[in-house]
């Protein structure tokens, strides 16, 4: 059953903590040499995607209390970039620990009635976002980027199912356009993938529909896999036994679909 969007934001909130809690208390844990190593995400060590994740979270606090009617005065973002890309890695480590704390403790100080109707402006979309749909956006960068810091250090890390639950209900409700973003369907469909109770659409664009009804396709497998597949992050080396696709489209087409980002 599909969540309200109060409870959906609640739930959401609740697992931006349980994240966050664990990354710190894996974070404390990592010497230099863990730090720098390949994280799940090509380009990037350890350090740099909990520097990616601790100045998402600084920037993003920003609109987040506008939105709730206390702004503060935001810095350019360049020059946040700028200041964690300058840290060395057990600094970023450090501070992703503090600026996602703080991120995450304001979400967690909104009113239930604040978690219903404020909207949040992003700057980079059309038009203010609600909070719910904002709160999506950020899930699935903790999520995602939680799991290139923990597969760098355990090659059989998973999403929870939590998680991987609330990301396929944002992707088919609330964040209905990402996947047309994400997604690039030349040469591959059209297609309609069934996955654990929801449909991957793919045809002139791409999208995650709740349900799996006329489907052409079927993803054998757990549904954290199948988000991670929607994220490009689904390689060969990090499938578990058993995945498979059966039907229309094989598993490599749909990796070719979600290359990742």
């Amino acid at each position: 059953m599909t969540a309200t969007p109060s409870s959906l934001a609640d739930a959401s909130i609740a697992e931006l903590r349980a994240i966050h809690d664990r990354l710190a208390d894996e974070v404390a844990a990592l010497d230099p040499e863990s730090l720098t190593a390949q994280s799940g995400a090509d380009d990037w060590t350890v350090a740099d995607v909990l520097s990616h994740l601790g100045s998402g979270a600084e920037i993003g606090r920003y609109p987040l209390v506008a939105g709730a009617g206390a702004p503060e005065e935001a810095p350019d973002n360049q020059q946040v970039w700028d200041r964690w890309n300058a840290l060395p890695p057990p600094e970023q480590a450090a501070a992703f620990v503090e600026s996602d704390e703080r991120l995450v403790a304001t979400y967690e100080g909104l009113s239930p009635e604040q978690r219903r109707s404020i909207e949040v402006d992003l700057g980079f979309m059309p038009q203010p976002l609600p909070l719910v749909t904002t709160l999506g956006m950020r899930l699935n960068e903790a999520v995602l980027h939680g799991w290139d810091v923990e597969v760098g250090l355990d090659p059989a890390a998973t999403l929870s199912e939590t998680s991987a639950a609330l990301l396929a209900e944002h992707l088919s409700s609330t964040m209905t356009f990402f996947l047309g973003f994400a997604g690039k369907p030349e040469g591959v469909g059209p297609a309609r993938v069934g996955v654990g109770g929801y449909t991957i659409v793919i045809d002139e664009a791409v999208r995650l529909e709740a349900g799996d009804e006329d489907t052409t396709a079927t993803f054998h497998g757990p549904l954290e896999a199948a988000v991670r597949l929607l994220a490009g992050r689904l390689k060969p080396a990090y499938t578990p036994e058993g995945v498979a696709v059966t039907g229309d489209v094989s598993l490599d087409d749909l990796r070719k679909v979600f290359a990742g980002y």
